[in-house]
This record gives C-alpha cells, structure tokens and sequence, in this order.
C-alpha cells in the first residue's frame, strides 16, 4: 500500500497587504497512517467566562432538584437543548461580606476567588483571575494567550465606582497580576482587525475599509491554490470557515454604516453596533472563530457592566438595568428582571450552537470547551453575595452534565480550583479556596 498523502501545518496562514488569516484544522494537517491522538487533531482545550451583571432572580434560576437529570428553570428555558451538557453550581459565595458586597467588587472576586484590596486608589490590588492561569498553561503557544472583551466601557471613570473601591475592579473581570487588570476591547472592529490584519499600516487598512474591499480579497489567489492541493471535505470546511468570516466582516461594516448614518443619537466608535443584540453576537462570532483557527484558547467577556444603564425594550424591560435589579420586591420590576436574565441566556444560547456545529479534530469546539457563565452577585435587590448564580457548559472531560451540584455554602474559589484541576494545574489552593467542588 502506498502513502503519499501530504500534510500542511497546523500552523498555516493566508497572506497578503498586512492580511493574515489563520485557518481551522482540516484533513490535510492531519498525517496519513497517524493515531488522531498523536497529530494536530488532538484537541485543544479552551475555556471561556462570561459575566452578566447585577445578579439574577434567583428563584428562577436555581433547580429544585439537586443531582442528574435536574428541572431547568425558566431563565435557563434558552438553552434546554444543552441540559446534557450543563452544570449548575449552588451555595456559592464571594469573599467580601456585608457593606463591600457592591458593585465593583462583584466582577474582581468571580474569577480571581479572593475580595479586591478596598482602596478607591491607585493603589487597588486583586489576585491573579482563573482565566491567566489557565491562559499562561494553555495558551502561550497562540497569537493571544487570552481575549478580554465587553459591550460597555467605563475605562474613563477615575476614581471610586463603589464606596471606597476603584473603579479599576469595575472595568475588567481578568486580572494578569495584582496590580495589573487587563483591558477589555468592546469594539468589533478592532478585535477583527487583531485578528485578521486587514494592511500593515493605519493607512493601508482605512485605504481598504475606504474601498469596501474584504480582508479576504487579499488572500484570494492562496486561497485558490490552497484549494487545488487539498481533498473535497477540506475545501467544504474552508468554504464555511472563509463565508463565516466574510459574514462577520459584512455585519461589522453594516453597523459600521448604520452608526455614521444615525444622526438623532450620539456618536459611537466605529464598529460599535448600536443594537446590543448585533453586537453581542459580532463578539461572540469572532471569539468564535478565534477558537476556530485557535488565535486563543481563553477569553473572558463581560455581556454588560455592573451599574449598567442600559434598557432592553426588546423584552419589554423599559428601565436601566440596574434600576430593575433593585426591584424592591415590586413584582413588575421582579418580572422585568427576569425577562433580561434570560435575554441574556438567548444571545448565550446562539454562541453554544455556533461552538456545537464547528468541527474540531474528533469533536466540536463545544465537546473541547469549558465556558462558565453566570454574576457575582446574587439577589441584586441586596448585592447579595450568596449564592451566586453560576453554571459550567461544556465537554465531558470537564463535567458529567446534566446535574445539579448543591454543596454546603463554599467559596467560589472552590469550583476555581476545580476548574483548574480539569486543565492538569495543580494547586492546593486558590484565592479563598477551602476545597474543592465536584464536578
């Protein structure tokens, strides 16, 4: 028997005018006669946390039942058909008690499992997020160890954001260090443009923006050799992988457009969809594809800021965000409340599909990924700390699925050691961590 199959590297890249566009795992990477264990088609694990602010309606949010097979409650309705692949996590709690229970420390403690320093300073202090330890372990071998990405941005805000709290711990959920919280990019935009190029310089970039001409026009002649050398299954993968990248370029210049074009509104960046529901989906589009030709294997996305202002008519939530969450045990505000938690699952449900129906070696992206959804806070009407809202989704290697995890009042730190377990880094403790939770 002869074997004269080729294979490319995994590391192949499409170039031209500043243009650089990665490509997902395809069949000619893989070598002929060689174990998919022992080859570039062994999965690379990823994770992911998303973060909604100001907390959930608990009681329809938490299961009734504890173990396999749990009831979903309404505001987890979206994504029934992933209950197999779902976690719930009960009685946990953040680290900070009584009055600091508040807006800025709820975001700083979710990942890094320890309260922030209380300082309205610039002397602020946290611990390293779960996130960059799992980033510095599985990530350095990728364009970006990790994304950092949001839909609002108060970076401007100096100062206290929270009595006797920085606003620092407001801006960002991913803490590289102690002093050192990491930016998040809320421009589509700009995270395309990390991700794809689109001209060596500002110049050649507005150049082509200016012409309307795709960052793939640049790479067409290698896509078209490309094509030639590689089997009908690689060219239907490419062919999907290059329409959802043009698609996400497509929308990007629409909102582009719509924002110039917009004259009874303020200004927004360029890139930034004026329509949170499009601009939330162009994020998690690109995080997406980012995972896809694996530009990064952690990201951390912030769907909306504590303290956040922002309405939701769509769903008939007509008041901020934030105003809804102290409810004051009004039933309309209550119900509002409830109606944007699951808004939220919606748009997290459509990420899931994305993550589900994109191959990846012997899997999907979702079969080789942990995403951690949920708030630091609990009943927002009190910035209640305990229990916090919070779920794992992913692949089986990471959780059985389908349960329901009820342990006795335990920090969250705990189920971040545990997460940590999953990527083979072992620690005896992280942050406030007095154990482990099981998953």
């Amino acid at each position: 028997m002869f074997v004269t199959k080729k294979s490319l590297p995994r590391r192949t890249f499409l170039q031209g005018m500043g243009v650089v566009v990665g490509l997902p795992l395809l069949e000619a990477m893989v070598p002929a006669m060689t174990a998919m264990a022992q080859t570039a088609a062994h999965p690379r694990y990823r994770f992911g946390a998303i973060y909604v602010p100001h907390g959930m309606i608990m009681d329809q949010w938490t299961p009734n039942t504890v173990g396999a097979n749990f009831d979903l409650k309404p505001i987890m309705t979206p994504i029934k058909a992933y209950q197999p692949r779902i976690t719930v996590i009960s009685n946990l709690r953040r680290p900070e008690l009584g009055f600091d229970t508040n807006h800025a420390g709820a975001p700083a403690s979710w990942l890094a499992g320890m309260a922030p320093k209380r300082t309205d300073g610039p002397d602020f202090s946290l611990g390293v997020t779960v996130d960059q330890v799992i980033a510095k372990h599985i990530g350095q071998d990728t364009t970006f160890p990790s994304l950092e990405v949001a839909t609002e941005d108060f970076t401007a805000l100096l100062g206290s954001c929270a009595p006797g709290y920085s606003c620092a711990y407001a801006n960002t959920l991913a803490w590289q260090g102690p002093t050192t919280p990491l930016p998040m990019e809320i421009n589509p935009r700009v995270l395309f443009e990390r991700m794809f190029g689109g001209g060596a310089t500002a110049d050649e970039r507005r150049a082509r923006m200016k012409e309307d001409r795709s960052v793939l026009d640049f790479v067409a002649e290698e896509v078209a050799t490309l094509e030639r050398g590689v089997g009908t299954n690689d060219r239907k993968r490419l062919g999907q992988y290059l329409d959802n990248v043009r698609e996400v370029e497509r929308r990007i210049q629409l909102a582009e457009k719509q924002s110039q074009a917009s004259a009874d509104v303020p200004a927004e960046p360029v890139g930034v969809p004026e329509v949170y529901e499009e601009h939330v989906g162009l994020l998690y589009d690109l995080l997406a594809l980012s995972y896809e030709i694996d530009l990064t294997r952690v990201f951390t996305f912030m769907m909306a800021r504590e303290l956040s202002q922002r309405t939701y008519p769509n769903v008939n939530a007509l008041l901020p965000h934030h105003m809804i969450s102290h409810h004051a045990n009004n039933p309309d505000r209550i119900a509002a409340h409830a109606r944007v938690n699951t808004y939220h699952i919606s748009l997290f449900a459509k990420f899931l599909d994305r993550l589900d129906k994109t191959p990846d070696g012997d899997g999907s992206l979702l079969d080789h990924s942990l995403i951690v959804y949920g708030s630091g806070m609990g009943n927002g009407n009190v910035h209640s700390p305990y229990p916090l809202p919070m779920m794992v989704v992913g692949g089986k290697q990471y959780h059985a699925g389908n349960r329901h995890v009820q342990p006795k009042e335990s920090p969250n730190a705990n189920l971040m050691l545990a997460i940590l377990d999953k990527y083979g880094i072992e620690q005896e403790k992280f942050g406030s961590s007095t154990g482990r939770v099981d998953l």
